[in-house]
């Protein structure tokens, strides 16, 4: 480093007479390296321009290859030579950024083994796979015409500022890239729905885009939210339930392979977080990963489970970030998209007014040599003795014939008018044509040539008048032309949210030490409670009143003279206790009932007054609201005659855990015991259909089902000809596409069904009650020849179906209603059926709705819209065929009876 002039100044923090050579400051070096560094990764290395949608690699890559373009395939390795002349950055990540564009099967056609995203193997060495420019990128991609050109990072080459993509390759091809201080996560998007939403904004109209991934699955896009910043999707691998003990994964998330999701679906059963038996890749043209379950073990649990602890569902959080104006931006995709179509417009215009000008000069050409010829011109440059004399006899020749559009015309004109001057190119281009084309010229094609031109040329102008018309037209070729194979993969759904306490295995033990006041699943020599899993809540009342909840441990205090212990679900609002005590202050005994909700983990809390000496004589805890009768028996100094009673605890209101209760007696109680278990006194479990998650529920969502109790079941009919009858647990799947009917089991329900055999083509009626009771195995009700087809089926009692049918060969088609129920009797499900006799059936409607559903209790629209549920005297009263009959209601059974009969007719 020079050395500088020795100051003059005093300097306190130098000696006089030093020397003070020049210092490079850490800021000043953090401010200008690392600010240049950042901006280069961000511009050339991780973010794509929002012109055409590549990285800077990418574009070298298609531009190199494009060079290279003779048709044929081409060495990765070869390409990858050819590409670094214009990427400096080493032969590795330009053959990473080749296999993951060839990957993408869009812009390059792959030969070899170039890997699978599916099962994350990687691609052979680029000398061993070869490659080529598709169709699809040769049409939309290059122009050179309209490409604008830069030097090469050496001088030595030009190469594309950006490449004048006709298409939102960007949104089509999806990108990730990490830079300095941000990020950009693009998702994939379908190019089917590319080119309709452009179209879309072509013609004026509002778009919404949602992502769609080779690799299929299932995508929840409800919080997509355009890709911005904070967006979340959440993606499912597709889970078919074979039967009871295999369920087999169809598809896999997006960004997920086969080897990493049996990875996680290993170390959660190592975890205890789900029970199987095996699981087994047999991934091959399709993903079919196996898993195996145990005797016992629920598949809809177990599905849930996936969901919950493995990569069956994975989030991503997407990020559109694109470089506009050499600058980073955060954009939504639609904004992508409409800058994409417009960019595309302008292209279009471009390239007609190229092509106007093209066709506009080989007329201008063709004009000439066609006067020059048919005049014989050439015939007088025979005596011209220079060249300038040649040009000059030429040019006074033309202008016998021609003049320029814009010159004033003579009377009775009949000169051909040019859009242009004749120049001194003209003339020269005129002295080359050879005698051999002059004695062959034929006027009649060269006036047949020109009129093509003049044809051509009103197309274009035609196109650029109308501009948004060609370019919807040209959208519309890339659809018919490319279209094809390229539907939509990932199936859009809303996801209910699975968690992990309710899906998760019972892997530990809980035990209780009631004397010392101890809990945990690590107490083996005490008395075993239950099975439980690792993630549940534990609640433990006291023979004082006082209760905790805690999350399991392996060894908790929660106090001694523990009473009861067990698992503890904040949003069971079904388990009542029954509980009886007596008050320490004044030695009267009461009883209540009661539910535990809206609690703090580890505080505690008081059932009783709590008062000194109070003690709980009698408890229970009752899964489904169930009451009991006890047996109360006095002590034996009770100044009361009657020293033994029954006590119903069916009389009391279930109320909070803070009510203090209904006085039992005044008396000193000896003993209580339990005479007899009641029923539910809330009633069956009111139980909703969701079709949008394809769950049942109890919150209220979806379309009513009816009050379940215990032993009562759902019938559900399936497109393919079967039925099943399930139980009605929130926990069960149900794949909505393929479902028909799905009501509460009846077994005086009567089921019409119209159906086609295979094997014969003839339709069938057939009338049948369900006889069958097993539950969870399907049962075909139609012929199971191949071809047989289900047409409708309904519960309703008076079914009524529309037939378009041709009753002879040559007759025409009529159409006839047909009542079902008069048309044939009730029979078994295994019968066959009435023919239709006719010669054939073009069309079949189900002109009822399904049938007549429960209405719902008031109690349970009361608890839906936030109500207070009323007590049990109240709920008693309410039974199924109480209805009260409000202008809601009417209005809501008309919903579910359209929407029923929507689902329900020819499919």
């Amino acid at each position: 480093m020079a050395e500088a002039e020795p100051q003059e100044e005093e300097n306190p923090k130098f000696a006089p007479g030093e020397v003070i050579h020049d210092v490079a400051t850490v800021r000043g070096m953090y401010q200008n390296y690392f600010l240049d560094y950042a901006s280069y990764v961000i511009l050339e290395r991780a973010v794509p321009a929002i012109e055409d949608g590549l990285k800077p690699v990418q574009r070298r890559i298609l531009h190199a290859m494009k060079e290279m373009d003779d048709g044929r395939f081409n060495k990765v390795a070869n390409v990858i030579g050819q590409t670094m002349q214009y990427h400096p950055h080493g032969d590795a990540s330009i053959g990473d950024a080749m296999v993951n564009l060839g990957q993408k099967d869009l812009l390059i056609e792959t030969q070899g083994n170039w890997g699978d995203v599916r099962t994350g193997d990687g691609a052979a060495a680029p000398r061993y796979i070869e490659a080529r420019l598709s169709k699809f990128a040769l049409d939309v991609v290059f122009n050179p015409d309209t490409t604008e050109w830069q030097l090469s990072y050496d001088g030595r080459k030009r190469e594309p500022t950006t490449l004048p993509v006709k298409f939102p390759l960007l949104l089509a091809q999806g990108v990730e890239g990490i830079a300095v201080g941000l990020s950009t996560k693009i998702m994939p998007h379908n190019f089917c729905e590319l080119c309709q939403a452009s179209i879309a904004v072509l013609r004026g109209k509002e778009v919404q885009l949602l992502p769609d991934f080779s690799t299929g699955g299932l995508c929840d896009a409800t919080h997509y939210n355009s890709g911005m910043r904070g967006a979340k999707i959440r993606l499912r691998a597709t889970i078919e339930k074979v039967d009871k003990t295999l369920l087999i994964i169809r598809d896999i998330p997006y960004g997920s392979t086969t080897t990493a999701l049996m990875e996680s679906i290993v170390k959660a059963s190592e975890a205890n977080k789900i029970k199987i038996k095996k699981v087994v890749d047999n991934t091959a043209a399709v993903v079919e990963i196996q898993v195996q379950l145990p005797a016992g073990v629920s598949p809809d649990l177990t599905m849930d489970a996936l969901y919950a602890f493995t990569d069956c569902e994975i989030s991503i959080s997407p990020n559109t970030c694109v470089i506009i104006d050499d600058k980073p931006r955060f954009v939504g995709v639609e904004d992508v998209l409409r800058q994409s179509t417009k960019a595309t417009v302008r292209l279009l215009e471009r390239e007609l007014e190229i092509r106007q000008e093209e066709l506009w000069e080989r007329w201008h050409n063709a004009s000439l040599e066609k006067i020059f010829i048919e005049n014989r011109i050439y015939r007088r440059i025979e005596e011209a003795e220079t060249w300038a004399q040649i040009l000059e006899t030429i040019d006074a020749g033309l202008r016998k014939f021609v003049r320029v559009d814009g010159d004033k015309p003579k009377a009775n004109d009949q000169r051909v008018v040019l859009r242009r001057p004749v120049t001194e190119d003209d003339l020269t281009r005129l002295t080359e044509i050879r005698i051999k084309r002059i004695s062959k010229f034929d006027g009649f094609k060269a006036d047949d040539y020109l009129q093509k031109l003049t044809d051509e040329l009103a197309e274009v102008a035609d196109h650029l008048a109308n501009l948004t018309r060609y370019a919807v037209a040209y959208f519309e070729g890339l659809l018919k032309k490319y279209g094809a194979g390229r539907e939509r993969k990932t199936q859009l759904r809303t996801f209910d949210v699975v968690t992990a306490q309710k899906v998760a295995v019972a892997n530990q033990k809980l035990y209780v030490n009631r004397q010392d006041g101890f809990v945990g699943f690590g107490l083996k020599k005490d008395e075993f409670v239950c099975d439980c899993s690792d993630l549940d809540d534990i609640i433990a009342i006291k023979r004082d009143g006082t209760f905790v909840v805690s999350r399991i441990a392996e060894k908790t205090f929660v106090g001694k003279d523990i009473l009861h212990v067990g698992v503890y679900n904040k949003n069971d609002d079904r388990l009542v206790y029954n509980m009886v005590y007596v008050d320490g202050a004044s030695g009267i005994s009461f009883a209540k009932r009661f539910l535990v909700s809206g609690i703090t983990r580890d505080k505690a809390y008081d059932l009783t007054k709590g008062t000194k000496g109070t003690k709980i004589l009698y408890l229970t805890a009752n899964p489904n609201s169930e009451s009991e009768i006890v047996t109360i028996q006095l002590s034996d100094k009770a100044a009361a005659r009657v020293k033994q009673f029954d006590f119903d605890f069916a009389e009391l209101a279930i109320k909070g855990k803070g009510s203090m209760g209904n006085i039992v007696t005044k008396q000193l109680i000896k003993k209580i015991a339990q005479k007899s278990r009641g029923d539910s006194t809330l009633g069956g479990r009111e139980t909703f259909f969701d079709a949008v998650v394809g769950r049942l529920n109890t919150a209220g969502h979806g379309r009513y089902l009816g009050a379940f109790d215990t032993d009562e079941t759902v019938l559900v009919v399936f497109r393919n000809g079967s039925y099943e009858l399930t139980t009605p647990d929130p926990g069960n799947h149900y794949d909505v596409p393929n479902i028909v009917l799905l009501r509460k089991y009846d077994p005086e329900t009567v089921l019409s069904a119209v159906y086609m055999d295979g094997d014969t083509k003839i339709h069938y009626v057939k009338r049948f009650r369900i006889e069958t009771s097993t539950l969870g195995k399907p049962f075909t009700f139609i012929t199971e020849t191949k071809g047989s087809k289900l047409l409708a089926i309904t519960a309703h009692p008076e079914p009524l179906v529309e037939a378009k049918v041709q009753k002879d060969k040559k007759g025409d088609k009529e159409t006839e209603k047909i009542g079902l129920h008069e048309f044939i009797d009730v029979k078994g499900w295994k019968a066959m059926g009435n023919k239709l006799n006719y010669y054939k059936i073009h069309a079949l409607d189900l002109l009822t709705d399904e049938g007549p559903e429960p209405q719902r209790r008031e109690a349970a629209r009361k608890r839906a819209a936030g109500a207070p549920t009323p007590d049990a005297a109240e709920t008693a009263v309410l039974d199924e065929g109480t209805v009260a009959v409000t202008a809601e209601e009417v209005a809501q059974a008309r919903e579910v009876a359209s929407r029923s009969k929507a689902q329900l007719g020819l499919f």
